[in-house]
């Protein structure tokens, strides 16, 4: 499997995959995330969360100024850079964690990275804005390519979902973007139903055929609510299933909004799948 270069995570650790399942932080810099834990512009408290994620054993923090949630109203670079890079700026100097922007606008990606991110989360998988691969391949910066569409009608779901992420990955390399510098992700509760959502997580060992590291981010999302019908903020325990069960079907790395809970739930279920091991371990 290919390997990000010059990736320093949790306790300064080397990003090998394989090794343990990593956890990426969500900070939403957003006055409206579906989560209810949009911090808006907020400085103080968007360093607070990232110091106790960074405290709780997050290895990646993903910052994002623009909501994703459903029927969210769309903003421009510029409101999305008003947002972003403050937030940024403060994260990156007071941790040493490495941050991703979530965002599809190579605009945004290109001033982000300058203030302090190193890696590029694009819900859209380049298919919003193609420039972003260029960005992505002028700066050396890892790349996650998100399935999304603007439908839920599907011929086949994987079979789909494969042809779509193949295009964002041939998009990304045509721009040059190193192979190792890719990471897949399924996107669940993205173009898709409750139902499309849960074949993901059971047929998720299947992405490995793409031969990409997988990122998940099942996280207080909307299909869990149904599944026990629970509001949003009771929904850890269904996400630490969803974690859990994600890992065993091959997930790297997940992203998640409760990080001292679901770091827990990703070492756990490591022990059992991939045969990690605590510092320290028999002694």
């Amino acid at each position: 499997m290919p390997t990000l270069i010059n990736l320093t995570v949790a306790n300064g650790e080397t990003l090998v995959w394989g090794r343990r399942t990593y956890v990426v932080g969500i900070i939403n810099v957003t006055p409206d995330s579906f989560s209810g834990d949009g911090l808006g512009s907020d400085i103080p408290a968007i360093v607070e969360q990232a110091l106790r994620f960074e405290a709780e054993g997050a290895d990646i923090l993903d910052v994002g100024a623009e909501s994703t949630r459903p029927g969210s109203a769309p903003v421009d670079a510029n409101e999305e850079l008003r947002r972003l890079i403050p937030a940024l700026k403060a994260v990156a100097a007071q941790v040493r964690l490495p941050i991703s922007v979530d965002t599809y606008k190579a605009q945004v990606a290109r001033r982000a990275l300058q203030a302090g991110a190193v890696i590029i989360n694009d819900v859209w998988g380049l298919k919003a804005d193609p420039a972003l691969a260029q960005v992505a391949a002028e700066t050396g910066a890892p790349l996650i390519l998100m399935h999304n569409q603007a439908t839920r009608q599907y011929r086949d779901l994987l079979p789909d979902i494969f042809a779509s992420l193949g295009h964002s990955v041939d998009l990304a390399h045509r721009a040059g973007v190193s192979q190792e510098n890719i990471v897949l992700d399924p996107g669940i509760g993205f173009g898709k139903t409750p139902d499309h959502n849960l074949e993901i997580l059971r047929r998720l060992g299947e992405f490995r055929s793409l031969g990409y590291p997988l990122l998940v981010g099942t996280s207080r999302k909307s299909t869990i609510g149904l599944v026990l019908d629970l509001p949003v903020d009771q929904r850890v325990e269904g996400t630490a299933a969803t974690v859990a069960l994600a890992i065993a079907g091959g997930a790297d790395m997940v992203r998640v909004h409760d990080v001292k809970q679901m770091v827990r739930v990703c070492r756990m279920s490591d022990a059992v799948i991939r045969g990690w091991r605590p510092a320290g371990w028999g002694r």
